[in-house]
This record gives C-alpha cells, structure tokens and sequence, in this order.
C-alpha cells in the first residue's frame, strides 16, 4: 500500500479547497483573525444553521453567500457542494458552535472531498469539550471524548457499561432537559462517588463549573432549575474501584445473565454458561437461577 499525500497549503489541482472553520461557543471575541478572513475570501459557506450563521457573519461584516447543510440534507447537499469545489470554488464549512464534524455535521463531506482528491484545510480554533477539560482539575490526558450518549435509556445503559472499564478522564456533551437522567444512568454504572465537573455555558456570561461526586451532582440536579448546554468530564475508573467483571459476580445469578444479556450479543444459553464460568459453577446451577427452577 502507497500511503497518498496531499498539501493543505500547496494544492496544485483545479478544484477549490474546503475550510473546516470552528466558530465561538459563545464568545464572539473568540473567533480567530484567520478564521473570519477564510470566511471572507471564500466562494460559499455551509453552515448548519444559515440564521444562526447570520448573526456571526453580520458582526464580521462577511458579506459570503451561505447554503443549508445539516444533518437532515446531507445526501442532497454533498453532491451538490463536491460539484461546486470541483469547478473551482472554494467552501467553508461550519456549524452553529465549535469544530465542524465534532458531534456536529461535516464528517461524510470530508471522506467525499478527500475521495475525489479535493483538499481539505482545518483551522484552529473554538471546542468546548477541550475548553472545560482543561479547567475541570481532572487529569487532563489520556482522555476519551464520547460526545452525547445515547438518548433512549436501555443504550445509554449499554454504552455506560463499556465505558466503565476505561481510566481515562470522559468528555461528554448533554442538553439540560436530559441532564439528569443521563446523571442518573452514570451514578448507576460508574457509582455515586465518581468524581464529574459540570460545566455550563462556557465562555459564556453565566459560565459555571460544578464540582463534586455523581452523587452532588444529581442531587445538584434534582434540586435546581437546570439551564444552559452542558459539558460533562467525568473521572475514569480508578486502581481502588472493582473491575467490571468484580461487581457483576457481586450480582444474583439471574441479574448476571440478564446483564450479560444487556451489554453482549449472545443466546440467553451462551450467557447462562458465561456466567457459570465466570463463577466457577455448574451451568445447571446457574440456568436453574435464571429460569426460577427447583435446584433440588
């Protein structure tokens, strides 16, 4: 295999570049001199939100068309934006705060720009989960950026579970309307005494940091009016807490093979003799547990 090489900076082809641009999250005096002059001198903006946009586009005096895309068009709009920077014309992306393509739009544009050889040049710039891990007082690297979890409850559970073998620090991102749910769902799989910071509102007015246990924490969110967007850094397992597979045998045989069943593809009889295993005891012993048979 030939590993391909292609220059940001020194691109020799006819078609135009894409601009990956990050944008405040919620400072204006945060947007870079680079970024607002690429925004000036480019052809065309796609932005995740065009109103949005708008207003940052208004305050740097940037006059640039802008097109739609999120989400909801981006089978439409990437065969559209590839055609417009393969005849020559150049295109920044952004979307309405921080890195394009960190849990935002732009991903799948970038693998179709870099398929058809079309350069793409990232900048510098704003994201909020490298913003609040900084400031957290939690270990700083390693660490693992997870985005938003799962909003149905049985696969966030399911991601939680996988995510607590890890010692890594944990950057998620969640909306205050399912904040304490999500704080719920962590204290059950990671333990009350895990350490988290709640940030909100960075860069922001109100900008807040909240720190304590998981336990504080959902207390803290059982007893206020929740607002703002939120980024939560949460501390990884650590030497002291058990292993996953410690605290599953501390669990009643049937809620072994029913977590077992939870967090693994497997047949009910796969996960009975999994367990059975993990126990050092007879599969009987443990598919009679399950099926709430007579061990006699």
């Amino acid at each position: 295999m030939t590993i391909k090489a292609m220059s940001s900076f020194h691109h020799t082809g006819t078609s135009g570049s894409l601009y990956l641009i990050p944008t405040p999250i919620g400072n204006l005096a945060d947007m870079t001199l680079r970024a607002i002059d690429t925004l000036k001198d480019v052809d065309l903006i796609a932005a995740e939100d065009t109103r949005n946009t708008q207003k940052l586009l208004n305050h740097f005096e940037i006059k640039t068309p802008q097109i739609s895309f999120h989400e909801h068009n981006t089978k439409e709009r990437i065969p559209l934006l590839v055609k417009k920077l393969l005849s020559g014309q150049s295109i920044a992306q952004v979307s309405d705060a921080g890195m394009p393509s960190i849990s935002d739009p732009g991903h799948e544009l970038v693998e179709e720009c870099i398929t058809q050889n079309i350069a793409v040049v990232p900048l510098p710039g704003a994201n909020a989960g490298i913003t609040a891990l900084i400031a957290s007082g939690l270990a700083p690297q390693p660490f693992i950026f997870y985005g938003f979890l799962a909003r149905k409850s049985s696969l966030k559970e399911n991601e939680l579970d996988k995510l607590n073998r890890h010692t890594e620090t944990m950057i998620f991102y969640e909306a205050p309307h399912r904040l304490k749910k999500t704080l719920q769902a962590m204290s059950k799989k990671f333990g009350e005494d895990r350490k988290i910071v709640l940030c909100r509102e960075l860069t922001k007015r109100y900008e807040e940091f909240l720190r304590g246990s998981l336990a504080d924490a959902l207390e803290w969110s059982e007893t206020q009016e929740v607002r703002g967007e939120f980024c939560l850094i949460v501390e990884g397992r650590t030497n002291a807490e058990d292993e996953p597979e410690d605290q599953l045998k501390k669990l009643p045989l049937e809620e072994q093979v029913k977590q077992m069943l939870d967090t693994e593809t497997m047949r009910v009889n796969d996960a009975i003799k999994l367990v059975a295993k993990k126990n050092k005891l007879k599969k009987q012993l443990v598919y009679n547990a399950y099926h709430h048979l007579d061990s006699k």
